[in-house]
């Protein structure tokens, strides 16, 4: 039975037209604002029509999610790919995802963990790897065969790639500089055809040796909102924190909350709940100097940082506005 459709289409979600031009103004200036991962329903009526995804008169779950990033484009100018973060996609999907969205649509995504994380955690979806070291902590070969070559064909529509580093155990470096080395050495391996960024979760690794690092290879270090690491905005006024000639931002968590608390609280993510202006602010001023330096700038707004991240990109934004 073919789908029903509506006789009039219904007039685009009030968020979203608030939010449509002034994101193609500020992209238009190299200046990017999206959220992490786009498929919630708490977003309908928001950016997402309700009416796009009925099947025989009924909200269809598995269509919307396999067609609201079409319509997320619609808004948005990027977005960060948060599911690559535990798989090596094939190149099949690839070539899928690229194809069924406008061009214009940017991606940001984030590295396998397979690269990244140095022990695996304890947790049931890692099986017997839980606990033990990975082999293939920070291996260039296998990310350049795994995913950076499947990717190449689209790295025009690809601006920056985000390795997230979870936080390391206590000792298990000895300092900073020991990290920052083992940075060095992978990313001399890698070609520069894409914009790299690195995420961490040790405070105390901000210091110099690990922007000495970053800066070495032009990549740039990710102003992150996350329970345990410093706000964004003192992250801003550390020495040499701006190691690349662009920007990068992610809004994840309020400084103490846990993303389980976060999660519980927030669900299922359709309106702000706990407004964060110390955050907006930062970001707001990570805009300011981007635009003044004429450096490309890519923020990501996460929904357990306030609970509705388009209505969080809208405050931003307005405050941006208002300057």
């Amino acid at each position: 039975m073919s789908e029903t459709l509506p006789l009039f289409e219904s007039p685009p979600p009030a968020l979203r037209v608030s939010l449509q031009s002034k994101l193609q103004t500020l992209a238009a200036q190299k200046l990017y604002l999206g959220t992490s991962s786009w498929k919630y329903e708490g977003w309908l009526d928001q950016v997402y029509t309700p009416e796009r995804y009925a099947v025989r008169g009924k909200f269809s779950r598995k269509k919307f999610e396999a067609e609201c990033l079409t319509e997320y484009a619609e808004t948005f100018p990027v977005v960060c790919g948060d599911f690559s973060f535990y798989q090596f996609p094939p190149t099949g999907f690839w070539h899928k995802l690229f194809a069924s969205v406008p061009p214009q649509l940017l991606f940001a995504f984030k590295v396998p963990e397979d690269i990244t994380v140095y022990t695996f955690p304890q947790h049931p979806r890692y099986g017997g790897r839980g606990g033990q070291r990975n082999p293939h902590f920070l291996n260039p070969e296998l990310f350049l065969q795994e995913f950076l070559d499947r990717l190449t064909p689209y790295h025009s529509r690809v601006p920056v790639l985000l390795f997230e580093f979870g936080a390391f155990p206590a000792r298990l470096f000895a300092d900073a500089s020991e990290f920052a080395e083992l940075l060095s050495a992978f990313f001399a391996c890698l070609p520069d055809s894409f914009r790299y960024a690195v995420e961490i979760r040790n405070p105390e690794f901000l210091e110099e040796r690990y922007f000495a690092a970053l800066r070495q290879h032009r990549i740039a270090h990710v102003f992150n909102a996350w329970t345990r690491m410093p706000e964004i905005g003192a992250q801003m006024q550390l020495p040499g924190v701006y190691t690349a000639d662009f920007t990068v931002a992610r809004a994840l968590l309020r400084a103490g909350r846990p993303y389980e608390e976060a999660v519980r609280r927030f669900s299922p993510y359709q309106q702000v709940q706990d407004p964060n202006p110390a955050v907006r602010s930062a970001l707001h001023q990570l805009l300011v100097r981007a635009k003044q330096r004429s450096e490309p700038t890519y923020i990501f707004i996460n929904n357990r940082l306030e609970g509705n991240a388009p209505s969080t990109v809208e405050g931003i934004l307005e405050e941006f506005e208002a300057q």
